[in-house]
């Protein structure tokens, strides 16, 4: 007798799936879970060896777009609102929850707010946001729009950052601060990892 199909687990798309889907570009071992809501596939580009995990949004329609690097990974319930643009070098990865925005209303209440309402009556403001190599988004992390996290950054669980942060260091806080350098180690990791074919 075989056993049921597990009714909990919804499964991945895979590379050769996800390309006839209309995605702009995705590499070779890409997975990304079946219950996922992505808008705008011909906005969004992949590189390879990335896996995006359950329950996430990703929305890239219109102007927006997304570049994915590779060896990435997001988390699942991740968003992604990718109106201005969100680029993910290789070696990126956000952890479960995090939410990045590249375009956000004005709260001051100067202006009217939300999508359905003409842009002449709001305040939105918006930028791409970039996170370089080998960044690491702890979970719950809102990054905002027109921000750059630079090389080798990390930042830590349910922290905000709200500007453009430097290398190799490492942030926490409300808003995001500078608590330490972080090391680079990784950067031996990552050859020896490439020089295997990994």
């Amino acid at each position: 007798m075989t056993a049921p199909a597990n009714p909990f687990d919804s499964g991945y798309f895979l590379a050769e799936e996800l390309r006839a889907f209309g995605f702009k570009s995705v590499g070779q071992n890409v997975k990304i879970a079946k219950n996922c809501t992505i808008i705008g596939l011909e906005n969004i580009e992949i590189g390879s060896n990335v896996r995006i995990d359950g329950y996430c949004t990703i929305s890239a329609a219109g102007s927006g777009f997304v570049r994915i690097g590779s060896y990435v990974h997001i988390a699942a319930y991740s968003l992604l609102a990718a109106g201005d643009g969100i680029v993910m070098e290789d070696f990126s990865g956000i952890s479960q929850g995090v939410r990045i925005y590249s375009r956000s209303d004005d709260y001051t209440g100067k202006y009217l707010s939300n999508p359905t309402v003409p842009t002449k009556y709001t305040g939105v403001t918006g930028g791409t946001v970039t996170l370089r190599k080998h960044v690491l988004i702890g979970s719950g992390v809102v990054i905002l729009p027109n921000v750059e996290i630079g090389l080798g950054s990390a930042v830590g669980a349910l922290s905000l950052v709200t500007k453009s942060l430097p290398e190799w260091g490492f942030y926490f806080g409300v808003p995001a601060k500078l608590l330490k350098a972080r090391s680079q180690r990784i950067l031996e990791l990552e050859q020896q990892l490439l020089a295997e074919g990994g």
